[in-house]
C-alpha cells in the first residue's frame, strides 16, 4: 500500500534514511533531483548496498531513479536489477513502454511521476500498464517544462496549469484502479498552508501525499485522520440507508453515492462498515 505519508530522502545522505524512516510510512530514496552529478555514482551504490544488506526495508522503501530515457538512468535499473527493491519513482514519466520495461527489468511496481506536459497528458496511458502502481504530479517541473515563471499565485494558490495536472493525474489514477499521491508542499515552515493543501486532496481522493521534510508528516497524517464529527456522520449515514434508498441525516439527502463516501471515511478510522 502508498501511504498516506511519503518521504524523500536524498540518496547520498544515508545518515538521514533512518529517521526518515521512522517518520513516514514509505521513504523516497532519491537518485535525481536531490543528488548532485557527481555524487549519483556514489549515492547509488550506497542505496544498492544498503537493499542488499537488509539496512533499509523494501516494503517501506521506494527508489527514485533518474528518467529513463538517461545514461543515469539506465545505469540506474541495471544497479537495482537483483536488489530485491520492490517499487521504484519514474521521474518525468511520459512513454508507457518506457514504464513497462522498467517494471519488467526491476520485477516491481513503478510510481509513475508526471511533471512534463507529455507526462499530464498521457498520465491515463501511463496508469493503464499492469506495472505501474500509482501516480504522482510535479507541480514546479511542469511549469519549468512549460517555460512558466511559477507554479502558484501571490496570494499562495496554484496557477491554473498545475490545477489542471493534479486533476488530471487523479482522474487517470482512478480511472484504471492506481493510487494517486499528492504532489509535495515546498514551504516546509508552513504547516497551515501544508494542512489546507493536503485536507483538499484527500477530500478529492487522493491516497497519500508526499513531503520534503520530517516536520510535515505529523500535518499530513492529521488530515488523513477523519474528525470525531466526520466519523459520526458517516456512522450515521451508514445507518439510515446501508440497505439502499434514500434518506435524510442532518438535513441532507443522502443516498448510494454518499454512502460509498460514507465507507471511504470509516475505512480511514479503521472501522469497518457493513456493505
Amino acid at each position: 500500500m502508498i501511504g498516506p505519508t511519503l518521504l524523500f530522502c536524498p540518496g547520498d545522505r544515508p545518515e538521514r534514511w533512518a529517521k526518515a524512516a521512522a517518520a513516514a510510512d514509505l521513504v523516497i530514496l532519491d537518485l535525481e533531483d536531490a543528488v548532485a552529478p557527481d555524487a549519483k555514482e556514489s549515492a547509488r551504490a550506497a542505496i544498492v548496498a544498503a537493499l542488499r544488506s537488509g539496512e533499509v526495508d523494501p516494503g517501506t522503501t521506494v527508489v527514485r531513479i533518474n528518467p529513463a530515457d538517461t545514461a543515469w538512468g539506465r545505469a540506474d535499473v541495471e544497479a537495482l536489477r537483483g536488489t530485491g527493491v520492490r517499487t521504484v519513482m519514474l521521474p518525468k514519466a511520459a512513454d508507457p513502454v518506457a514504464l513497462a520495461d522498467v517494471a519488467q527489468l526491476l520485477d516491481a511496481d513503478v510510481l509513475a511521476l508526471c511533471e512534463t506536459a507529455a507526462g499530464v497528458l498521457n498520465a491515463a496511458t501511463l496508469a493503464a500498464e499492469p506495472g505501474c502502481a500509482g501516480l504522482m504530479w510535479g507541480g514546479e517541473d511542469l511549469t519549468a517544462d512549460l517555460g512558466g515563471r511559477s507554479s502558484r499565485r501571490p496570494t499562495g494558490e496554484y496557477l491554473s496549469h498545475v490545477v489542471a495536472a493534479r486533476t488530471a493525474v487523479l482522474l487517470a489514477a482512478g480511472a484504471h484502479g492506481k493510487t494517486a499521491v499528492d504532489g509535495v508542499y515546498l514551504d516546509v515552515h508552513d504547516a497551515d498552508g501544508l494542512a489546507a493543501e493536503t485536507a483538499d486532496a484527500v477530500a478529492m481522493g487522493f491516497a497519500a501525499k508526499a513531503s520534503i521534510h520530517p516536520r510535515q508528516i505529523p500535518v499530513i497524517r492529521d488530515a488523513f485522520r477523519p474528525d470525531d464529527d466526520a466519523l459520526a456522520w458517516a456512522r450515521e449515514v451508514v445507518a439510515a440507508v446501508a440497505d439502499g434508498g434514500v434518506a435524510t441525516v442532518r438535513g441532507r439527502m443522502v443516498d448510494e453515492p454518499l454512502l460509498r463516501q460514507a465507507w471511504t471515511l470509516l475505512a480511514a478510522a479503521g472501522e469497518e462498515a457493513s456493505r
